[in-house]
């Protein structure tokens, strides 16, 4: 062999084993379509449980402190599991057109997974669908989408809010049920709803208003409810207004706030014949307290009105303590971002899940300090 013809060869052959090292075709997020998951490009790809995961969390807004109480719990096992997660949300939970855009974002940002609680379910649809097209995963906290695309929520993280609605009720009713047995005319219990969109809140109020018609019915009484059409047309049974014993008020007020939702308390807590007030969220429960800062009619007093509420934070827990809410349904909602983090997770690796009830209780003034309530009543 001619020695000229040795160094060509020595690089051509050079040449050949770099090529091989390299692999010669492309391979990882370029060339596995459009969910660009590094975990489905190849069969040589890493695992889910070996490389880090990042995920979209989408909360309903940072307009109480039980959002940030979520977020908390979803950082905290986000970092102890050691994944990575992105938080944002809306100024209000009126902001429904705002949220949906940040969910389309996050689709466009190709995540392993989307955590989302839900201002507006039927606003979600077709975003929902999007992201099961794209491959993403999603996971529902706070609230659920019932009526979501077959297979684009995999699972929901959340209180049961029927259930916790008729907990609420049961805990008025300690205070209410012999003023309802002794009326001799009719009486008014007031329902104050942030709004009539979201699953949390409407399955609350809904739970609540049910099972206030049952106890009413229980002590003797007929029952009407009134207000607003969705609650009204939702609930077990609307009454009669002409005849009823008792009458239960429904009011949603226009925005997600708390200044609007204590004028809509204000209407109830102004009229002459209202013995009791449920707040069914923490801008709820906040409003009727606005409400009462003018009128003082709030207490358990005989001449006073019996109000109760749900979740926390400093003037729920404060107005409690110094008797002028008689108690409130607690939340977890450090357990329901932690657990939401899990569920992210776990459908990321394409492992089973399924719906988490994050629990809830009641709480006064004589259990609050309980080992199984205190962790959750959140500032």
């Amino acid at each position: 062999m001619s020695k000229k013809l040795l160094p060509i060869i020595f690089c051509i052959v050079l040449i050949a084993s770099l090529l091989a090292g390299c692999g010669g075709a492309p391979s990882g997020p370029a060339a596995s379509g459009d969910t660009g998951k590094q975990a489905e490009s190849t069969p040589d790809s890493k695992p889910a449980d070996t490389e880090t995961l990042n995920f979209a969390i989408i909360v309903k807004s940072y307009q109480s402190t039980y959002w940030l109480a979520a977020v908390k719990g979803a950082t905290d096992q986000m970092n102890a599991r050691g994944v990575n997660a992105t938080f944002n949300g809306p100024n209000s939970e009126s902001d429904i057109a705002d949220q949906v855009q940040m969910f389309n974002d996050a689709i466009n940002s190709k995540p392993d997974g989307i955590g989302i609680a839900a201002c507006d379910a039927s606003a979600m649809l077709d975003s929902l669908q999007a992201a099961k097209d794209a491959g993403i995963p999603v996971i529902c906290f706070d609230s659920g989408i019932p009526d979501a695309p077959p297979g684009s929520v995999l699972a929901t993280a959340s209180t049961d809010n029927y259930k916790a609605g008729v907990t609420a009720a049961q805990g008025i009713w300690g205070a209410l049920e012999s003023r309802v047995k002794g009326a001799t005319g009719k009486v008014r219990i007031g329902v104050v709803n942030q709004d009539a969109t979201s699953e949390s809140i409407t399955s609350r109020g809904l739970g609540f208003i049910d099972e206030i018609t049952t106890l009413c019915k229980g002590a003797g009484k007929s029952v009407a409810v009134v207000g607003n059409d969705y609650y009204v047309g939702k609930v077990k049974e609307k009454g009669d207004e002409a005849s009823a014993d008792i009458i239960i008020e429904v009011r949603v007020p226009a925005q997600t706030t708390t200044e609007l939702c204590a004028t809509e308390a204000s209407a109830i807590l102004n009229q002459s014949d209202t013995i009791g007030i449920f707040g069914s969220n923490q801008v709820a429960a906040e409003g009727i307290l606005t409400a009462n800062q003018n009128l003082g009619v709030l207490g358990s007093a005989d001449d006073k009105i019996i109000a109760v509420g749900f979740d926390a934070g400093s003037i729920i827990k404060a107005a409690i303590k110094d008797g002028t809410l008689y108690g409130a349904v607690t939340q977890s909602p450090l357990k329901m971002g932690q657990v939401t983090i899990d569920l992210l997770i776990a459908a990321a690796k394409g492992e089973p899940v399924s719906d988490v009830d994050t629990g809830g209780a009641w709480y006064n003034k004589d259990n609050m300090e309980d080992p199984s309530i205190a962790p959750n009543l959140y500032d």
